[in-house]
C-alpha cells in the first residue's frame, strides 16, 4: 500500500489526475448527455392578439368584417437530422399582424443549447441537410422551450417572414440541425 501511495503523490501523476478531472468536467458541460434521458414538455396555446376596446359605431356595419383570428400563412412537417424530430410547423399571423412561428405535437432529443430558427435555406433529408442552415439568413427565435409538445415563437416585429422559407431545431453548441421542417405557403 506504500509504495501505491508514493507513487500517487508524485507530482506528474497528481498533474495528470488533476486534468483528467477537468477533462472530464468540461466534457460533461459541453455534451451535457444527461439531456438525452431527460425531456420536457411544453403545452401552450395558440396566443390571441391583445384587444383593445374601441368606442361603439353609431350604426351597425353593413359588410361583414374579415377573420380576426389567426391565420395559418405556411405550415410543414419536421423531418429529422441529427436527432429523431417529428412535429408540425406553423407560421402564424394573429389578429394584432404580428406572427408567431408554432411548433405543434413537437417530439426530438433534448440537448445542449437548442433553438428555433427561421431560415431561408432548404431542407435537404439526411446528413446533407444536417449542416446547411447557418449557410444563409436565420433568425434565432430563442431556445427551444421543450423538446416535446405544442409551443409558440415570436417572430420580431422588423422581420419579413416571407423572406424565409424552413424552420430547424439548431443546436447551437454543436452547429447542427436536430430537425427541420420546409415551410408550404397556404
Amino acid at each position: 500500500m506504500a509504495r501505491v501511495w508514493k507513487v500517487l503523490t508524485r507530482p506528474l501523476v497528481i498533474g495528470a489526475l488533476v486534468v483528467a478531472v477537468a477533462a472530464a468536467a468540461f466534457g460533461l458541460y459541453w455534451f451535457q448527455p444527461w439531456k438525452l434521458w431527460q425531456d420536457e414538455t411544453v403545452e401552450e396555446s395558440l396566443p390571441r392578439a391583445v384587444e383593445t376596446s374601441a368606442p361603439p359605431t353609431a350604426a351597425p356595419s353593413e359588410t361583414p368584417s374579415p377573420s380576426t383570428g389567426p391565420q395559418t400563412l405556411a405550415r410543414g412537417e419536421l423531418i429529422s437530422h441529427e436527432h429523431a424530430t417529428s412535429g408540425t410547423v406553423k407560421l402564424v399571423r394573429l389578429a394584432d399582424g404580428s406572427h408567431v412561428v408554432r411548433l405543434e405535437n413537437l417530439d426530438t432529443s433534448n440537448g445542449p443549447d437548442l433553438r428555433v430558427w427561421l431560415t431561408d435555406q432548404p431542407v435537404k433529408e439526411g446528413r446533407a441537410g444536417w449542416h446547411v442552415f447557418d449557410d444563409g439568413q436565420y433568425v434565432s427565435l430563442g431556445k427551444l422551450k421543450g423538446n416535446k409538445g405544442s409551443q409558440n415563437y415570436a417572430v420580431p416585429d422588423d422581420i419579413d417572414p416571407a423572406r424565409y422559407t424552413s424552420i430547424s431545431i439548431w443546436c447551437d453548441r454543436f452547429d447542427v440541425s436536430f430537425g427541420a421542417a420546409e415551410l408550404d405557403r397556404a
